[in-house]
């Protein structure tokens, strides 16, 4: 049997915003998934802008951080688990 020729397959040339704009959406869909598993883990979560980047030639971007809180309920029913 002969070998199969295999080639590199080519990537269409992508300018670097493309790339950004890519790099961002991969990065949305991660926190998005982070966000439902930490909520289905028993807590809220809020995502709140932080700051804003500014590049200096009138392009911008909101910086967030999330804000987390526990549910007190759940606390009072693992307290009185453990006792």
């Amino acid at each position: 049997m002969s070998e199969p020729d295999f080639s590199r397959l080519l990537k269409p040339a992508e300018s670097d915003q493309d790339r950004a704009l890519r790099r961002m959406a991969d990065a949305v869909h991660h926190l998005n998934l982070a966000v439902i598993r930490a909520v289905d883990a028993g807590l809220s979560v809020e995502l709140v802008r932080a700051s804003r980047h500014h590049d200096g030639s009138g392009n911008w971007g909101d910086q967030m951080v999330p804000l987390v809180r526990v549910r007190e309920a759940q606390a009072d029913v693992t307290d009185q688990a453990a006792a």
